[in-house]
């Protein structure tokens, strides 16, 4: 079986590299904003939440379910963000995109959409899987949105899936792009990127 490893992704304005401890201090200058955590089930406040956040990004890494990057703004050379492939089974062939934010000052432009772009090269093109998934608190529209523009398709709800932070019953809805669609999707994204 395939066991992923630690792998940069880079496009045209935006390099994912490997996450590592020495990305806290970096990670914390631009992810502390409040804004960023509020659909997030373990939201973080300060360093201590980052080194956390970032340390159970390393154990899923060490596990072989998650592959966790830092993603750069090529241009400045500055972190503004974080994501992930998680829940990685190279059995069934399948993996999710998640744990994503990006620094208020960089939502809303080409880093998610090159950053989800790039992620889902590397696994429809190089790790063959057949399957890529999404996961959001119901409640985030903003999330709910963005994953939609990439293309994927709505699945469905799980009906009070998690416990946040603050003890609410969090639903939970999923969305995919399977093989067959990834065609599509991967012309989809680069002419919003062109």
């Amino acid at each position: 079986m395939l066991q992923i490893q630690p792998i940069t992704l880079e496009g045209q304005h935006v390099k994912l590299a490997p996450l590592t401890l020495g990305h806290v201090d970096s990670l914390c200058e631009v992810g502390l904003d409040p804004s960023i955590w509020e659909w997030n089930s373990s939201p973080v406040y300060d360093q201590k939440d980052m080194l956390a956040y970032v340390e159970s990004a390393l154990n899923g890494q060490e596990r072989g379910d998650m592959l966790p990057f830092v993603t750069i703004e090529k241009n400045s050379g500055q972190v503004i963000g974080s994501t992930r492939y998680a829940a990685i089974d190279m059995v069934h062939k399948r993996l999710e995109i998640g744990w994503t934010w990006i620094t208020p000052a960089w939502q809303r432009t080409f880093v998610n959409t090159e950053a989800k772009l790039l992620m889902l090269r590397y696994a429809f093109n190089t790790l063959g899987c057949n399957r890529v998934e999404w996961k959001t608190d119901a409640l985030n529209t903003q999330s709910r949105n963005a994953i939609l523009r990439l293309g994927a398709v709505f699945e469905g709800t799980f009906r009070q899936h998690m416990t946040t932070s603050t003890e609410r019953l969090r639903d939970t809805v999923y969305y995919s792009v399977v093989k067959e669609e990834w065609a599509a999707v991967e012309h989809r994204l680069v002419q919003k990127l062109g």
